[in-house]
């Protein structure tokens, strides 16, 4: 087998066994994930950590690395990642394309709910281990696409190892 054609099947085969690991099994499959990754440009990141060792600060400062323009969303802070941050989602007036959320599964309902109510009607990803499965049913009827329960770090890393 050509090299490409082994390194397209290993990334096919790493990406499965990652979307695998999620709890919800309605989750976008591989090619709708990859088009999610390909088309957000603009994330707004609730929970962002002040603590680098954090996944919550980790993942926003890598995605904000690999291009994608990040909108810190944590009322405990002023500044994270060079950029203001914003109180909560409701304080985020530019248009995002992807609400990423690192909060509680308890708490994360609330900003599913915000995120829904957003004229562009972004993309809602809860961070690995976190679920809002009512809300996210809610949203998926409407059209929006939800992720539950997965790492966009994990995932990004595999359609895009540079």
């Amino acid at each position: 087998m050509p090299t490409k054609g082994r390194q397209r099947m290993d990334t096919s085969r790493e990406l499965q066994r990652i979307l695998d690991e999620s709890s919800d099994r309605e989750n976008p499959g591989p090619d709708g994930i990859k088009e999610i990754l390909d088309s957000v440009r603009t994330i707004a990141v609730v929970g962002i950590s002040r603590n680098p060792e954090k996944a919550a600060r980790r993942v926003p400062a890598y995605l904000a690395a690999k291009g994608y323009e990040v909108f810190p969303v944590n009322p405990n802070v002023d500044r994270i990642l060079g950029k203001e941050a914003r109180d909560s989602l409701l304080d985020v007036t530019e248009s995002v394309d992807m609400v990423l959320v690192f909060r509680p599964s308890e708490e994360a309902a609330r900003v599913a709910e915000v995120a829904m109510a957003r004229e562009e009607k972004p993309v809602i990803w809860l961070q690995e281990g976190i679920r809002a499965n009512e809300v996210a049913a809610r949203a998926r009827a409407q059209g929006i696409t939800v992720v539950q329960d997965l790492c966009t770090y994990k995932v990004h890393k595999v359609l895009r190892p540079e």
